[in-house]
């Protein structure tokens, strides 16, 4: 026997494990950040810190020229953090992983390549039948981010531009109750002597949590009203004191109307379309003056009054309340949302970075996953079936990857 074979033998073998076999893509991560066609939105979802990162870790990113300018990232700060800026709107959505805010245009769709990635906001039940049927042609892996779940079944995106929304809104009304824009020349929250600005919330969630964070912190007095018993009693722990809380009633609701400076709508709807639980009538024994913001107004909103507006001309009066109805209310603090998304998506990069692709994505974890279906709520498979004229197979394969 061999020197070598009994050295072997007096150890011992041992057999090496094979590696679990992952499926890999030849082809490396480019990341796209366009500029959004839409003037109403302000904001990037990667800002240059985390493009730098992004770049340390071998990923390209293309950022097309002016894209971070209204969240105040000069395309210098891109170009220093290891991007590549470009004028092209076509050279940036030709990359395989495209991040923006806004759906794409049908002219967008078209320059993106076959079998790329997409993740921005879909908003389904807006789109034509062409945006969908491109989407299927191309083998799009579309992801929703407004849909988009986490490890631990939550929202992220829904729920940081929840915070960010709460946060604001307060701050608008409180602009609009000041006297340089015609309102009723009250401080929210008030001083001392002085009876405190009166803020009734609708809706117990993310929003209405941090809008009344904000409005306590001012001195003002609200109080919530919400049909989830668990939601008010959630609230009051969060907010650590005790509130005014109640169940949507027509008398108790519209005796708080009848006092109220500020009336906040955050009332989403689980399903469908939101419900209207304050009606025109409600409006029109509310205080002259007063200031009235829907958040929710682009789930159809919960005030019979409300109607969508922009960040152009935000508000209209009805019955002598202003009417404040901006579906984005995070674009007004851009710079600050965009943070916030890119907190969010540069891990989820980094973690499709390094399994080279969208669809490995889809194949390793199933949280993820839920973001590339966008016909739940109320848009169910044979609505959208009827809708864009195609199989309840094809619909399911529509957004997934293919397999």
């Amino acid at each position: 026997m061999p020197a070598e074979l009994d050295q072997l033998t007096a150890v011992g073998l041992i057999p090496k494990e094979s590696p679990a076999q992952v499926r890999k893509s030849d082809h490396s991560l480019v990341v796209g950040l366009p500029k959004e066609s839409s003037p109403q939105e302000k904001r990037i979802v990667i800002t240059p810190e985390s493009v730098g990162l992004l770049t340390n870790n071998g990923i390209n990113v293309v950022v097309e020229a002016g894209a971070g300018l209204q969240s105040k990232f000069s395309d210098q700060d891109f170009s220093d953090a290891g991007a590549k800026v470009t004028s092209s709107k076509k050279e940036v959505f030709e990359s395989n992983t495209v991040l923006k805010i806004d759906p794409p245009t049908q002219e967008e769709l078209e320059y993106m390549t076959q079998g790329s990635c997409l993740m921005s906001a879909l908003q389904l039940e807006r789109q034509s039948q062409e945006f969908i049927q491109t989407l299927n042609r191309k083998k799009i892996t579309a992801v929703a981010f407004e849909y988009l779940e986490d490890k631990v079944g939550g929202m992220p995106v829904v729920r940081a531009m929840s915070e960010i929304a709460g946060s604001t809104v307060m701050l608008i009304a409180a602009e609009y109750l000041s006297s340089e824009n015609d309102g009723k020349g009250l401080i929210m929250g008030g001083v001392t002597g002085v009876p405190p600005t009166q803020v009734v919330i609708i809706g117990a969630g993310t929003v209405a949590e941090y809008a009344a964070r904000t409005a306590l912190g001012l001195g003002a007095n609200i109080k919530v009203f919400d049909n989830h018993i668990y939601k008010l009693r959630r609230l009051k722990q969060l907010l650590g004191q005790q509130i005014y809380t109640s169940t949507i009633d027509n008398f108790s609701l519209n005796q708080a109307l009848s006092e109220a400076d500020v009336v906040i709508g955050a009332l989403r709807a689980e399903k469908g379309r939101n419900k209207i639980v304050v009606s025109e009538e409600m409006v029109a024994n509310m205080m002259h003056g007063s200031i009235i913001i829907d958040v929710a107004i682009d789930q159809g909103g919960c005030i019979e009054t409300g109607r969508m507006t922009s960040h152009d001309e935000p508000v209209y009066q009805v019955h002598d309340i202003t009417h404040y109805c901006v579906p984005n209310i995070a674009s007004r603090v851009a710079r600050t949302a965009s943070y916030s998304l890119s907190n969010i998506f540069t891990p989820i990069i980094l973690q499709m970075a390094d399994l080279r692709s969208a669809e490995e994505m889809i194949f390793n974890y199933k949280w993820f996953l839920r973001g590339v279906y966008t016909y739940r709520g109320s848009l169910t498979n044979a609505y959208l079936g009827r809708k864009f004229g195609i199989s309840h197979k094809e619909l399911q394969l529509l957004l997934a990857a293919r397999y």
